[in-house]
Parts: C-alpha cells; structure tokens; sequence
C-alpha cells in the first residue's frame, strides 16, 4: 500500500432545494442534501463532485458521501468513486472513514483500492493498483 496525503479546497457548496428525508411535522434532526466541487492538490491533482446527505441534531452530526475524482494519482490519469462519511457529537466517539468504491477505477486507475479519511481539508489514503 501506499500512503497519500494530499489537501482539498471546497470550491462549491450546492444544497439542495428539497429534503426528502425531512420529517412531515419538522421534529427530530435537520437532514439535508448538498453537492460539492472540490480541487485536490499534491500527489492527488484532481477535481471532484460528491452528493451528500447530512444530519444535524443538537447533539451530533454525521454525513454520507459518494464522490466521483478525475485527475492524476501519482502521475496516472483515470478516475475513481469515493465513498466517505463521518459522525460525532457529545459522549460518542468521532468516526471518520472513506474508501475507494470496488471496481470504480478507470484510465490508468483501473483496479485501484485504498481507504482512509478525508477531514480538515485533507484527503488520508493508503492505496494501491494492480501489477
């Protein structure tokens, strides 16, 4: 495995109108859709769109993303799907993970695997690709 730590930028934060997950009566935790853009810079050289779905309660939050990356890992082009989310709040342990969608690896990026983290504007992944 090898492991990458390459910053972020959030170039673009588009909520979504609707919330489907919304509770008719608005009791319980806010959720919410949203699509972001973002720019990976260093040994990842990407662009990115993700869809969320987030919650917000007074006592903690979680989200959930699937993000599609196109640019050059290592020097080779291709693009991936990244499957990330992280939840915390008071009395529960921060959870952080992400990973590399099996089979969503394309161009010269076919067969990638890894997972990590993605947090503060960081992307943390061991990865690795075949032969």
């Amino acid at each position: 495995m090898t492991h990458l730590e390459s910053p972020f930028r959030i170039d673009a934060w588009e909520p979504a109108e609707t919330d489907a997950l919304a509770e008719p009566d608005g009791a319980g935790p806010a959720t919410g859709r949203a699509t972001v853009r973002k720019t990976y810079t260093g040994e990842l050289a990407a662009t990115s769109v993700a869809e969320l779905l987030t919650c917000q309660g007074d006592d903690g939050a979680a989200y959930l993303a699937q993000e599609r990356v196109v640019g050059e890992l290592a020097g080779r082009r291709g693009s991936f799907v990244l499957q990330h989310g992280a939840s915390g709040g008071s009395g529960a342990d921060p959870q952080q993970w992400a990973f590399v969608v099996p089979g969503s690896g394309a161009g010269e990026l076919a067969g990638l695997r890894g997972s990590g983290t993605l947090a503060h504007e960081l992307i943390t992944l061991d990865w690795e690709l075949p032969g």
